[in-house]
C-alpha cells in the first residue's frame, strides 16, 4: 500500500516537477555562486511546509522531514546544485537564460528529485518511521567540493544518519531505469599542475638552451609508467595531461618554460598517495638530470566513492520492489569522480544512476555536453524511488 501510494504520488507530480526542472535549467548558476538556485529551492520547501536551514557552505540548503518514530532512524539524502561553464546549444523554451552557463550534468534534475521526494516523504510522513535529512549541496563541479565543506560544518551530525543515498543522472540508461554497484565504484580525482623551467633561446641553436618542451616530453612519458609499471594491474588507474603551455615561444623559439595540467584518477586510496610520491620524485628526477628544473603542485581532490555493500544491497533490493526487477541494473566502475565520495567516507552510502535516456526522441547526449538533455519522465522514477528508498532504506531495517 505504501509504495503504491508513493508511486501515485510521483505520477501525479510529474507536471509540477518538470515545472521545477525547466525553471532550474533555464536559470543555472556556477559552483558556490547558486543563490537564486537556494532561494527558489528554499520558497519549495517553505510551499511544502518543510523546514529548512540555509547557509550551509554559503548557498547550501538542510532541511528535516520526521515520520512517525522520528528517533528510531535517520536517513539522509543528497542533491547537488551548481551548474558548469557550459554554452547551450539548442532552442528548446527552457534553454538556459545564464549565456555561459548550463545545467550540463544534471544536477537540476537531481534538485527536482529530491524536492519531489520532499514533497512525498512530507505527505505521507504518517505512514514512514523516522527521520529524513534533505542536503540541497552547493559546488559539486569545484574544488574543494560542496560535500566536504558541508561535512565540516556538521551536515552529518545532529542527528547523524545511520545512510545516506545520492542519485545521478544516466543517459546511457533509457527512462525508467536505475543502476546500481556495491563497494568501491567512482575514482578518486587529483590534479596535477607541472612548471618545467629550462633556458631560452633560438631554436636553431638548442645547443646554448635547456629545452622545456623536450623535459616535458620525457615526463609526460615517463609518468606513464607509473600506471603501467608501478600501479597493481588490478588496480584501476589513469594519468592523463590534458593542458601545456608554454610562456611565449614560436616555431623558431625556445621558450623559458612550459605549463602542465593534468589528472590522477585511481580506485584506491592507498595506492593514490604512493602514486603521487612517484610522480613527483620522477618528474623533479627528469628534469634535473635534462639540466632543467620542475615544479610540482597536486590539488588533491576528491576521493574513491565507495558504496556501502550492505547499504546497496538493500536499496537495490527495494528498486527492484518500485520498479521492478527488469529495470535495475548492474553498473560497471567509473573513472570519473563525485565529490559524494567525501560523505561515502563518513557513514554508510549508495550512490546510484538513474536512467534519462530515451533513444526514440534522440535523448542520448552525454553528461558535460552543450547538447545535454533528459527525457523529463526520468523525474517520476527519480522522486518516487528516493522517497521509497527513504522510508524503507536505511540498513538494519526489513523490507
Amino acid at each position: 500500500m505504501l509504495k503504491d501510494n508513493v508511486q501515485t504520488l510521483a505520477h501525479n507530480l510529474l507536471p509540477e516537477l518538470i515545472a521545477i526542472r525547466r525553471h532550474l535549467h533555464r536559470h543555472p548558476e556556477l559552483s558556490f555562486q547558486e543563490h537564486e538556485t537556494a532561494r527558489y529551492i528554499a520558497g519549495r520547501l517553505e510551499a511544502f511546509g518543510i523546514s529548512y536551514q540555509t547557509g550551509w557552505a554559503g548557498t547550501g540548503i538542510v532541511g528535516i522531514i520526521e515520520g512517525k518514530n522520528p528517533d528510531k532512524k535517520v536517513l539522509a539524502l543528497r542533491a547537488d546544485m551548481d551548474a558548469l561553464p557550459i554554452r547551450e546549444a539548442g532552442d528548446k523554451p527552457y534553454r538556459s537564460a545564464n549565456e555561459g552557463v548550463m545545467h550540463a550534468c544534471g544536477h537540476d534534475v537531481h534538485s527536482t528529485c529530491l524536492l519531489g521526494a520532499a514533497h512525498i516523504l512530507h505527505e505521507l510522513r504518517a505512514h514512514w518511521e523516522g527521520t529524513v535529512k534533505l542536503i540541497f549541496q552547493p559546488g559539486e563541479e569545484l574544488l574543494p567540493g560542496g560535500a566536504s565543506l558541508l561535512i565540516k560544518e556538521g551536515v552529518l551530525e545532529n542527528p547523524r544518519p545511520a545512510a545516506i543515498i545520492g542519485q545521478h543522472v544516466h543517459p546511457p540508461l533509457e527512462t525508467g531505469k536505475v543502476g546500481f554497484h556495491a563497494g568501491a565504484y567512482m575514482a578518486s580525482a587529483d590534479e596535477l599542475y607541472l612548471t618545467v623551467t629550462g633556458k631560452g633561446g633560438h631554436g636553431a641553436a638548442p645547443q646554448d638552451c635547456v629545452d622545456p618542451i623536450a623535459i616535458s616530453a620525457q615526463i609526460i612519458s615517463a609518468l606513464q609508467q607509473v600506471v603501467s609499471r608501478k600501479a597493481d594491474p588490478i588496480t584501476p588507474s589513469v594519468l592523463t595531461f590534458g593542458r601545456i603551455a608554454s610562456e611565449g615561444g614560436a616555431t623558431n623559439i625556445i621558450p623559458n618554460a612550459v605549463h602542465l595540467q593534468g589528472t590522477f584518477r585511481t580506485m584506491n586510496e592507498a595506492w593514490r598517495f604512493e602514486a603521487h610520491r612517484h610522480i613527483r620524485s620522477i618528474t623533479e628526477a627528469i628534469a634535473r638530470g635534462l639540466g632543467g628544473d620542475c615544479q610540482l603542485r597536486i590539488e588533491v581532490g576528491y576521493p574513491v566513492l565507495v558504496n556501502d555493500p550492505e547499504q546497496t544491497a538493500h536499496c537495490k533490493a527495494l528498486a527492484e520492489v518500485y520498479l521492478g526487477a527488469d529495470n535495475v541494473v548492474e553498473l560497471p566502475i567509473r573513472m570519473t569522480s563525485e565529490d559524494f565520495a567525501f560523505y561515502s567516507h563518513h557513514v554508510p552510502a549508495c550512490f546510484y544512476r538513474l536512467g534519462t535516456g530515451n533513444a526514440a526522441q534522440g535523448i542520448s547526449s552525454p553528461i558535460h555536453t552543450n547538447t545535454f538533455d533528459v527525457d523529463e519522465n526520468c523525474l517520476e522514477t527519480g522522486a518516487g524511488l528516493m522517497a521509497w528508498l527513504a522510508m524503507e532504506g536505511a540498513p538494519g531495517f526489513e523490507l
